[in-house]
């Protein structure tokens, strides 16, 4: 194989010159190649390989050669911008229940390519993609509000996780959508979204003894 295949040298299909690298900095380049291309054109715009390549610098065979297969360039991507993401947020576990959500709720909002490159890898039915990362820490961290009293005792702590994991992300997926047809601004329904979801928090993380019944 020549250098110019293996990619540690030569020319990429733009003509800019490759830079003899290693492949855990070619697998970095080609990953942030694809956060830049996804951020720039969105999720659902599609993801084109050999623009991956030219972007990142490398022979466009490398992506299958690292990655295998696009679903998993794609998978390695949502994994890298997840934990890029939650590097600065150390003491995320240590909040209670419903801070803790809440932060995340607005940390979706704030990346929306994300939550739907999520989505779209569940509904391609990638058995190796997953949608609750760090789920050890999270269920540590479930059992310490059950422990301390943000939530109630005997609680379907994980239930509670799931489901309002699950509506932020639908939240996020849908919001445009959502805005356009109740003809409220993105920004505004936002707001209010928020405000709504922190009433859900605290109806989960209230006991059903002092919760007040429904007529």
């Amino acid at each position: 194989m020549t250098e110019s295949e293996t990619g540690e040298a030569g020319q990429t299909g733009t003509g800019k010159k490759r830079r003899r690298r290693s492949r855990e900095e070619t697998e970095a380049d080609l990953l942030a190649a694809a956060r830049s291309l996804l951020e720039r054109d969105g999720v659902l715009a599609g993801v084109n390989l050999r623009e991956i390549a030219a972007e990142a610098g490398v022979n466009h065979g490398q992506i299958y050669q690292y990655f295998g297969t696009r679903q998993s360039l794609l998978r390695a991507a949502a994994a890298d911008l997840v934990e890029r993401q939650t590097q600065d947020r150390d003491d995320h576990w240590e909040r209670p229940f419903a801070e803790r959500r809440l932060a995340m709720f607005h940390h979706r909002l704030d990346e929306p390519e994300l939550v739907k490159l999520e989505a779209l890898l569940a509904l391609d039915r990638d058995d190796s993609f997953s949608p609750l990362p760090r789920f050890a820490q999270t269920l540590q961290a479930l059992e310490r509000d059950e422990a301390d009293g943000s939530l109630p005792e005997g609680a379907d702590i994980v239930a509670a996780h799931v489901m309002t994991a699950a509506a932020q992300m639908g939240y996020v997926i849908f919001r445009e959508a959502y805005a356009r047809d109740t003809g409220i601004p993105v920004d505004e329904l936002d707001a209010r979204a928020a405000r709504a979801f922190s009433l859900m928090l605290t109806g989960i993380a209230t006991p059903s003894s002092q919760q007040t019944p429904q007529v």
